[in-house]
């Protein structure tokens, strides 16, 4: 990874700590406001919901894990991909349960706490670790550019997903990309380190 991907990890981290303590204030719920705002009601981007369901998610996880396993027996990349997007889910669901915000008032909304946002969080940690494989022993500048591109755009088409069908607050979406971001690079960080000691005692 590029170095600076470990302390923009660090600014998101803190965004996420702002943001937890700061949900129910006026400001952010004026954001949240003008952000619905913004995107609410629009089609074609909540269309993009489909990219962060649970039933996508586990299927591309376990393709993900069967790729890694016939291309190079990469077990470490398994566990990788275990860590960031299995235990991703875990950890988004705890923080749920933790911070108990409430959804959207909206006709037939979901049950399930808000803050943060499922797909923002999960469909990150899913996109970013097909990426990071995907680049991973890419010599193209261009293909690891293009292909880091539209897995960010994915991933926000994803989170504003979430907005427009009035699943989220925009706060709620926010902290799930900072969060998920975070908890990505230190299961990339544990990855690297991993393959630097075995490389270190092969040689």
């Amino acid at each position: 990874m590029r170095k600076w991907f470990y302390p923009l990890s660090l600014v998101t981290l803190l965004g996420f700590a702002v943001l937890l303590l700061y949900f129910n204030s006026k400001e952010i719920a004026q954001f949240d406001y003008q952000m619905s705002q913004l995107f609410g009601d629009n089609k074609v981007i909540g269309l993009f919901h489909y990219l962060g369901e649970t039933k996508f998610i586990v299927f591309i996880t376990l393709i993900l894990i069967i790729y890694l396993w016939f291309r190079s027996r990469n077990y470490r990349g398994m566990l990788f991909v275990v860590l960031s997007i299995g235990f991703g889910n875990v950890l988004n669901q705890m923080l749920k349960k933790w911070v108990e915000r409430e959804r959207p008032d909206v006709p037939q909304q979901l049950e399930t706490f808000s803050f943060p946002s499922g797909h923002a969080m999960v469909g990150l940690l899913c996109w970013f670790t097909i990426a990071y494989f995907l680049t991973e022993h890419q010599s193209s500048r261009l293909k690891q550019v293009l292909i880091w591109i539209i897995t960010i755009l994915i991933t926000m088409m994803v989170g504003l997903s979430r907005i427009a069908e009035h699943r989220h607050y925009a706060s709620d979406v926010i902290a799930g990309w900072m969060i998920g971001y975070s908890w990505f690079v230190i299961v990339a960080l544990w990855y690297e380190y991993r393959n630097r000691v075995f490389k270190k005692y092969t040689q």
